[in-house]
This record gives structure tokens, sequence and C-alpha cells, in this order.
């Protein structure tokens, strides 16, 4: 082999998670390794293994990891009752500035989800909006500030048992999302970029958000004039997503909609057993699947681990690793495709039966078997 055809070799910090994390990690790890491309991971444990074994739900390790290798990717964490942190993952993200996720739903024959030919690529602000963790306890003096500084400059008197969690939206998180979903609409040959919204409501956090995007799109226009920009009320998208998601491309939405509208699109092409997901920043990547950790069915060789298969796709691609990439995605279309070595979640949807269902570590297999071809 000369130096010429020497294959880089990323490397790569892996958090694997909890609940059924360390075992869908160990199929992605098989398939990764008959992709062709060369991964050296790094791993790290964050969340209850991180507990157990340092103390602290999220070691300062893992972040030097992740900022030093600039990319990762991490298994689901679950956030334990009564410790720090609201949500690992959300930290994550705003610890590492990692203001894009990008959630897609793409549509695989032979799942014997309701819909084909969806292909929805969504583009959820990471860092602000509800999500941004400003919050106030009933009763707190907090609380009490808000509620006179509230009722000194609108007349309005909020209750004295209530919470309060304050949405901020900006215009530089906006910017910065919608000018990252125009580029990959751009470099990607999408034809409609869709801004989800509550800007009849919430005038000046969502109307906002809506102002900034269409300013951003318009200077796309001579650059990309084929791509058609348009913005729904996000109850009224919801409708339409459920009842016609083929005229849906890419999504831009505020972080608590963005949130929830992806599931909605994930439900869409057959559950967040098939979800990815990535979160990128100026700096570093982080890409891990949409569902949660699954405690009940740790250890079970039950799991579907296709959502953080996926999402290593999308590391891969992020790599430059195009060719592994388009290998992984086909053989998985594939496998599922004909059905013979598909996880319970998988075979329920397409036959209405768990009957002839492969385990986790089965169905990583097959699609290692495929790619070996």
């Amino acid at each position: 082999m000369t130096s010429d055809t020497v294959k880089k070799t990323h490397k790569v910090t892996l958090i694997p998670g909890d609940g059924i994390g360390p075992e869908i990690t160990e199929a992605m790890k098989a398939v990764i390794a008959a992709s062709g491309a060369q991964i050296e991971w790094e791993v790290q444990h964050a969340g209850e293994a991180a507990l157990e074994a340092t103390g602290e739900l999220l070691p300062d390790a893992v972040l030097e990891s992740i900022r030093r290798n600039k990319v990762a990717l991490k298994g689901p964490l679950t956030t334990p009752i009564g410790h720090g942190f609201r949500s690992l993952n959300v930290t994550l993200r705003k610890v590492l500035d990692l203001y894009t996720n990008i959630r897609p739903a793409q549509s695989f024959r032979g799942t014997g989800a309701r819909y084909d030919g969806v292909d929805i690529v969504l583009f959820r602000e990471n860092t602000e909006d509800l999500y941004a963790g400003i919050e106030f306890e009933k009763g707190s003096e907090g609380v009490q500030r808000i509620s006179d500084v509230v009722e000194d400059l609108t007349g309005v008197s909020i209750r004295e048992d209530a919470g309060l969690s304050l949405k901020p939206i900006s215009v530089f998180g906006t910017r910065r999302i919608m000018k990252a979903a125009m580029d990959y609409a751009v470099a990607n040959d999408r034809k409609k970029v869709t801004i989800i919204h509550k800007a009849n409501i919430m005038k000046h956090t969502d109307g906002l958000f809506l102002r900034v995007c269409r300013e951003v799109a318009a200077e796309y226009a001579e650059i990309a004039p084929e791509i058609e920009i348009d913005d729904l009320i996000v109850d009224f998208a919801c409708t339409r997503l459920v009842t016609n998601p083929e005229r849906f491309d890419v999504l831009v939405c505020p972080n608590l909609f963005g949130d929830i509208v992806s599931d909605l699109c994930a439900g869409l092409v057959g559950g967040l057993g098939l979800a990815p997901g990535a979160n990128i920043g100026e700096d570093c990547a982080l890409f891990e699947p949409v569902h949660g950790s699954a405690p009940s069915y740790a250890g079970q060789n039950l799991s579907n681990p296709t959502a953080l298969i996926l999402s290593a796709v999308m590391m891969l691609r992020h790599l430059g690793e195009q060719s592994a990439a388009e290998r992984v995605h086909k053989a998985i279309a594939e496998i599922i495709d004909e059905g013979a070595a598909i996880t319970y979640d998988l075979m329920r949807m397409r036959e209405g039966t768990t009957d002839g269902a492969s385990g986790t570590k089965e169905y990583a297999e097959a699609i290692v078997e495929r790619l070996s071809r």
C-alpha cells in the first residue's frame, strides 16, 4: 500500500451512554468498523456510569476530549433525579455552544410505517428559547422580583403561586441557525425551507425569529433562487406534517418547537429507533440518537441500534467519509427492506407481531455481512 492510498484515521470521542447505550454502541462500532472508514474511538463516560465511577455526571475529561478531538458520538444519557443538571444533553450543547441541532426523518422501505417518501431535515436552534434554562421556582425571590417588574411595565399581575421560565430568542442565535439551514439546503440541492413559529401569539420572540429568518433567506435569494422559502405556525405545521409530509423538505425551528416537531417527524417514518441527530458548533460536533436510554430494556439484546448507526453515518459525512457513509446507509436500507433480520420494534410495525425478530447484535451482524459483500 502506497502512502497515497493510506486512509486517514479519525480520532472520535465516544460516550457509550446509559441504559441500552452500551449495547447499541457495540452494534454501531461493529458496523462502522466494516464501513471502510478508519475511526479511532476515545471512550469517555458521562451520566450514570460516570457518576458511579467518579461521583460526577459530566466529568471535565469528557469535555476536554470533545474539545480536543472536535468530533464526538454519544449514546443516550440518563440524568438522575436529584442531581445537578436539568439535562445532560442540554448541558453538553450549551457548554460546547453546539447551536445547530440537525434531525433527519427519512423513510425506509419495508418498515411498515404509515408514510413512504418522507425526506425531511429539521434544523433546531439549540441554545435559546425555553430550553435556555432560565427558570424561577414558585415562591422564590426571582418570581417575586420579576412579577413586580412585569406588573410595573405592563399592568399584568402574575399569580403568587406561579413558577416562571424565560424565553430568550436573539437576532444572533436566529441568524446562525437559519444560515446553517440555508447552507445545508444549498449544498444538498434542497428545494424548500420552511420556518416554523408561533409569531401570531409570541410577537417579540417567535416574531423576531420569523423576521430574522426571512432576512437571512433574502440574503440567499441571489445565490440560490431555486430554494422556496415559506413559513407555518407550529400547530398548523403539525397538521400538515401528518396529512401531507411529502410537501416538506427542510424545517427551521426555535428550540422547544424543534424538539417536539422532530419527534413528530420521527413518528412519520417509523419511530425514534430510526431517528438520528447531530449537534454542530463552530469548533465541535456531537452526534447522537434522538431516543432515550430505555433502562428497562438494558442488557436484553432487544433494542434497535439504527438511530445510533445513522448518527454515525452523519458523523462519517461530517468527517468527509462520504463513500463509507453511503455504504452503511445502503446496507441498513436493504436489511430493513428484506425484513429477515430486524429488531422487534421494526418487526412489530412491519408484520404486527414480534415473532421472528432479531436481537440488537444479530441485526448489526446482518448489516456487517451486507457491507462485506
